[in-house]
């Protein structure tokens, strides 16, 4: 898969949502902004957009029942892409000759193009407001990533999945490593050295040391893990950066002597997901979505996570894939809209969509979806991530296409296909020309 089909995989596992339900819901589309004319019962209808397929509307079936109890007078009408691909470049031009739906969702690689726009609603105030079931401290300040601008509030994450290292006990046994990486990481001792110390032993015993999806989640992980900085004052600096170069070298290094695999490049008949699960990797960067792919290997033992290791072996701050809930600033349903955003996103509302799915809640007070049932053993370990985490960085998806044209380039030297200096140089002098024809 590639970064954003997986990105679309992601989605599909987490938040997501393709909602095609028992609500009255409908696909057909409305003409005008939030058209949401009174129909013949006399509810009002409110159009909300998102992407996803039809296997996963079971798991929002309970909250959209609860929505239509509490608002008898309210249709709630869906419109809906089933390619995350497709689905933006439809919202943009939704935006642009007014026909946009009431409520929309926007991955974090668009929510900065739609706040430049200037096309959302601000929801400051409605959000600390006395209807508001979503406050602003009941979420976390680095998961919003491109959704506040100037200190304003345009979108609130739906939910989330913390970037972490599953780790195969079995693998590290295999390849003589006695040393638990979650218990490192409790005792402050899990540093880079030690991760990459183990990768090189699984990679001596006929393993993948790690297996990367070529994602901003993994690959900006390990520039934090080595120190680095990827973004600063406005510019994008990896490339010139010391310890981002070297977590990067480090990368190009590892693709190229196998001791990492690549997860966009591996075959579907012998996927990341095989691989992890038949013990042919000692380590797989992924969320909690992970588990779908142990279960299917029809054993959920000898199984952890733990965070990408720092150089010192103190936490830093980890990737967390987001996307958020917004509201069409031209929409004539302001309240009704506002209401069905706060519901949706708020504790009890992600509560009743996220249970016995593969989420993390981005919202306070919900801990116990991910830490009831005691798996992974430090299962706790995605909500020390995702509170001290970050979406990616506002100025690199205030640029519509950025994130991807960094991925696609950075896949070039995993891929061997451009040497490494001069990658780096090329991958600077793309995010300038982008960015300044953006500016």
């Amino acid at each position: 898969m590639s970064a954003f089909t997986r990105r679309t995989a992601f989605t599909r596992r987490t938040t997501l949502l393709t909602l095609a339900m028992a609500l009255a819901t409908t696909v057909s589309a409305c003409s005008g902004a939030g058209a949401g004319a009174e129909g013949k019962d006399g509810k009002m209808t409110l159009r909300w957009a998102t992407w996803g397929s039809a296997e996963d509307a079971a798991v929002f079936k309970a909250f959209t029942d609860e929505f239509a109890r509490k608002h008898p007078d309210i249709t709630l009408k869906l419109e809906q892409v089933s390619s995350y691909e497709d689905y933006h470049p439809k919202l943009i031009t939704q935006f642009t000759s007014k026909t946009a739906p009431d409520v929309v969702y926007v991955g974090d690689d668009y929510i900065g193009k739609l706040v430049a726009d200037g096309v959302l609603a601000p929801l400051d105030e409605r959000l600390a407001g006395p209807g508001s079931h979503s406050r602003p401290e009941d979420f976390f300040e680095g998961i919003y990533g491109g959704a506040k601008k100037d200190g304003v509030t345009y979108g609130v994450p739906n939910d989330t999945n913390p970037e972490v290292l599953w780790f195969d006990k079995k693998a590290l046994a295999e390849a003589g490593i006695t040393e638990d990486p979650a218990e490192l990481n409790e005792a402050g001792r899990w540093t880079m050295a030690t991760f990459l110390e183990m990768n090189a032993k699984l990679k001596a015993a006929g393993k993948y040391g790690s297996v990367f999806w070529n994602w901003y989640g993994a690959n900006y992980s390990m520039v934090n893990g080595f120190g680095g900085k990827v973004w600063e004052n406005g510019r994008f600096v990896a490339p010139s950066d010391p310890k981002a170069r070297q977590a990067f070298k480090t990368l190009a290094d590892g693709y190229r002597d196998k001791t990492f695999a690549s997860a966009d490049l591996l075959p579907e008949g012998n996927s990341a997901g095989t691989q992890f699960v038949k013990h042919k990797a000692g380590f797989y960067a992924g969320g909690r979505w992970v588990i779908e792919n142990i279960d299917k290997g029809g054993s959920r033992e000898g199984y952890d996570v733990v965070p990408f290791p720092s150089e010192s072996g103190k936490p830093i701050p980890g990737a967390v894939a987001a996307s958020y809930l917004a509201i069409n600033k031209d929409s004539r349903h302001q309240k009704e809209a506002f209401a069905f955003l706060t519901e949706f996103v708020g504790k009890e509302g992600q509560k009743l969509r996220l249970k016995g799915g593969s989420a993390v809640p981005s919202v306070k007070g919900a801990e116990n979806l991910v830490t009831d049932g005691g798996y992974p053993a430090h299962a706790k370990t995605f909500l020390d991530v995702r509170d001290r985490g970050f979406a990616n960085y506002p100025d690199e998806v205030a640029v519509p296409g950025l994130t991807k044209a960094i991925n696609d380039q950075l896949m070039k030297i995993w891929e061997g296909k451009v040497g490494f200096d001069e990658g780096m140089t090329r991958l600077q002098t793309l995010v300038d020309d982008m960015k300044g024809k953006q500016g």
